[in-house]
């Protein structure tokens, strides 16, 4: 597939996306899910970059303003009301990230006292981690992409929110862990878990933003964010980063990729070669499962997806034999290859994750802003 072919699949994938949702046409009724969202936000961006054409970056702005608008206000099946910071409607609308975001989910969080029921769960709402950093990275982005330095204080403010939200402390009030879900407000955990790459990727995004901050807002107040740096890079020692979850996998290339632009020290390249590792141990494990092997309808594409986009970061990050490197996107290019035709199918499976679906295969084709950190990085499917 050549690069143009690439864009303009993406470019029809996420117009679709888009009108789908309620962004463009503008519809009352918006369909806000934050995952997909962040993927959508640098989706648009990149092909703004790729086309010029100032309807993506409309795409891209509206869909954040969205986000904030939808997401950091409680649902309108909860008997609470307004933005979930607490803050009033005019303090709210300048700063909407500073209580955090919800993550979208169609049933409300659970409730006090109420037991958990771990299957349901996962279609509840609240607060998650993971979803928090990588809007912080959309968010980045924008920055970069559109030269509106705002996006880093909503950055800042929900950096803070996250990390004052969802971290475990001792008795002594050292940094433990990272809770991996959180009610609406961030009052209380509703898992005690603690995902396995949360404190990595909560320190590469921090490292992100402090690198945005830098570039984009030199002026603004970054001490808590030093702090939280610092207290994130102890949880990651001595970890095991190893994963045989495709998605998983993905998102170690994603960190890694992100790290290679921000490094600065030796406890950068230790790290990054220890994510290297990590990552090729993890790569090893998933396809002697043969997983990739099985009937479409037996696997989760955007799973897949994920570590598609992973893939396509590797030259970024590995400085190794030219081989290496074209294997890694061969076998990109190979799961692209598999889920492509299903988007444009009535598959039953891929029309029940159409949302999260199209738009993490519209970043596998066109992934370069979403696999920056820095300046953009230019990187299109050949």
């Amino acid at each position: 597939m050549r690069p143009d072919d690439a864009t303009a699949i993406a470019a029809q994938l996420m117009l679709a996306f888009a009108s789908r949702t309620g962004l463009y046409p503008a519809s009352e009724n918006q369909q806000r899910y934050l995952w997909t969202d962040a993927f959508a936000v640098c989706n648009f961006l990149e092909l703004f970059e790729l086309t010029g054409d100032e309807l993506y970056r409309h795409c891209a702005t509206h869909l954040i303003d969205h986000v904030h608008q939808v997401l950091g206000r409680y649902r309108a099946d909860d008997i609470r009301r307004g933005w979930i910071s607490g803050l009033d409607e005019q303090a709210g609308q300048h700063h909407p990230t500073k209580g955090g975001l919800r993550i979208g989910k169609p049933i409300k969080e659970r409730q006090r006292g109420e037991p958990i029921d771990e299957r349901l769960e996962w279609d509840r709402d609240g607060q998650y981690f993971h979803y928090l950093t990588k809007w912080m990275h959309a968010l980045c982005r924008a920055a970069f992409v559109t030269s509106d330095p705002a996006y880093v204080a909503q950055t800042l403010e929900l950096g803070a929110a996250a990390f004052n939200g969802f971290v475990q402390r001792s008795a002594s009030g050292d940094v433990v862990g990272i809770y991996w879900k959180m009610s609406t407000d961030l009052s209380r955990p509703l898992t005690y878990a603690m995902g396995l790459h949360d404190a990595l990727d909560g320190l590469i995004t921090f490292r992100e933003l402090q690198h945005a901050s830098w570039k984009k807002r030199p002026t603004l107040e970054v001490a808590d964010l030093i702090s939280a740096i610092e207290s994130l890079s102890k949880l990651c020692r001595k970890r095991d980063w190893t994963t045989t979850d495709p998605l998983g996998i993905g998102g170690l290339l994603f960190d890694a990729c992100r790290l290679s632009q921000l490094t600065g020290g030796d406890a950068d390249q230790e790290l990054l070669g220890q994510l290297t590792d990590a990552s090729e141990k993890s790569l090893r494990a998933f396809l002697a499962s043969r997983s990739l092997r099985r009937s479409s309808s037996q696997r989760l594409a955007f799973r897949e997806l994920g570590l598609a986009i992973g893939l396509m970061a590797a030259p970024t990050i590995i400085d190794r034999a030219r081989g290496t490197r074209d294997q890694y996107r061969s076998l990109a290019d190979q799961i692209v290859d598999v889920w492509l035709p299903l988007a444009h199918s009535p598959d039953e499976l891929w029309q029940a994750h159409r949302d999260i679906n199209d738009v993490m295969l519209a970043t596998a084709l066109a992934p370069g802003t979403f696999l920056s950190a820095n300046e953009r990085i230019s990187l299109t499917r050949s």
